[in-house]
């Protein structure tokens, strides 16, 4: 993982005049109608804001109630449907008999390198319905002819986390999740979140909780609506991509004496099914829920002999000081002071620094120190049998593509 951290890379694309986050408008609650036409769609191509203040909005449809039917009669929204977590979410929901409205980009994956028709034949047999979730009225539009829908699943993540992204999807485009999914009749939402926003220190953290906020409020406002927010701790592939330098005999790089940071990793098929229960359990409604994987928390020292083992090697680490991170997070901030086309730059190092330094556990509120204890286990792969299948067949299906900083 150490070797990831320290893999943050400059912007490709600077921004010249950025907005910065903490000045972003924060709207309220927006409820949708039910249709919109094409030319109302056309019309609508315009930020959350200026979109809300063309016409009085229409009441949302009563909310679908539907823990009384059987799966194969309720329908979930998916958006982020082809993302790592997303394309497990719906092929648990599948399993289980749900039928499954995927919202996927006309060009997904890892640098839009999958097709429409790529898209279809890995969610089928879901209905794909290509949109924009960055445009409320464009989305809405886009499912209208496909609802009701019972609940929706939120899958969605900025890239990378840079700062003017982390609003624009963490926030913008999950909120418009919530009004579509509204507008169609569901009376549950699920949103995968992350154990991180425990300790706000990064702006796509600040982003995903002010939509908690938002959700929390719209179940309060309508006693009909429900909710879950998941938490996961960190997810398998982020902590694979040391596995061949390892087995091809190089050293294993981490942080200090590589106990800074412990998690309960999980993998996306533990998690799609816990969210899947996060639909029909009433344990779950209108809760905040961090989750890990099953045993122990696990520090980087001890994946890394972890991974020395399954290899046959002796153990080898290089240490790195915590501290170095700290004056390229200086000299950044400095430069975007200067130039704000590095913004994002100076926050990807504020990134690096943060998953290098800090466990995803549960933060004990009593203590205000991480808790293995208190951090909930789930499911039945274990992070020794995700590296064994890695040392076996390679990343394949794993790669951390535009994330390669986390």
């Amino acid at each position: 993982m150490a070797a990831l951290l320290l893999s943050a890379r400059l912007p490709t694309n600077t921004i010249t005049t950025p907005t910065s986050s903490r000045s972003t408008p924060s709207p309220s609650f927006l409820s949708f109608p039910s249709t919109a036409t094409p030319a109302a769609r056309r019309r609508c191509r315009a930020p959350l804001l200026a979109s809300s203040a063309a016409a009085p909005p229409a009441p949302a449809p009563a909310a679908q109630p539907f823990r009384a039917l059987p799966p194969s009669e309720t329908t979930v929204l998916v958006t982020g449907a082809t993302g790592y977590i997303g394309r497990y979410v719906v092929r648990e929901l599948l399993r289980r008999g749900h039928r499954v409205l995927a919202v996927a980009r006309a060009r997904s994956g890892i640098r839009g390198r999958n097709s429409p028709e790529d898209v279809v034949a890995d969610l089928a047999p879901a209905q794909v319905v290509f949109s924009d979730v960055t445009d409320p009225a464009v989305l809405l539009a886009d499912l209208s002819a496909h609802g009701p829908v019972h609940a929706a699943v939120c899958c969605l993540a900025s890239r990378g986390g840079g700062v003017q992204d982390s609003w624009r999807v963490d926030y913008r485009a999950t909120l418009h999740t919530l009004q579509a999914a509204r507008g169609l009749g569901a009376s549950h939402f699920v949103l995968l979140s992350a154990i991180c926003v425990q300790k706000p220190l990064l702006e796509f953290q600040r982003a995903k909780l002010k939509f908690e906020e938002e959700l929390a409020a719209e179940a309060a406002r309508d006693p009909a609506f429900t909710y879950s927010i998941v938490r996961p701790t960190a997810f398998f592939k982020s902590l694979g991509g040391q596995v061949d330098i390892v087995k091809n005999g190089q050293p294993y790089v981490m942080f200090g004496d590589g106990k800074l940071c412990a998690c309960k990793p999980i993998s996306e098929e533990d998690l799609a099914a816990f969210i899947a229960d996060c639909i029909y359990d009433e344990d779950k409604i209108n809760q905040v829920l961090p989750i890990g994987g099953p045993g122990k928390a696990l520090t980087p020292l001890e994946q890394g002999e972890m991974l020395f083992r399954l290899v046959g090697r002796e153990p080898k680490f290089i240490k790195v000081p915590i501290q170095i991170m700290d004056g390229v997070i200086w000299v950044l901030d400095g430069l975007a002071k200067l130039f704000p086309g590095l913004e994002d730059a100076a926050e990807f190092g504020k990134i690096g620094r943060y998953y290098a330094s800090e466990s995803m556990l549960l933060l004990d509120p009593d203590t205000g120190e991480y808790s293995d204890e208190k951090t909930p286990s789930y499911g039945k792969d274990t992070l020794e049998q995700f590296f064994e299948r890695v040392i076996r067949e390679g990343m394949a299906g794993q790669e951390l593509g535009e994330q390669t900083i986390f």
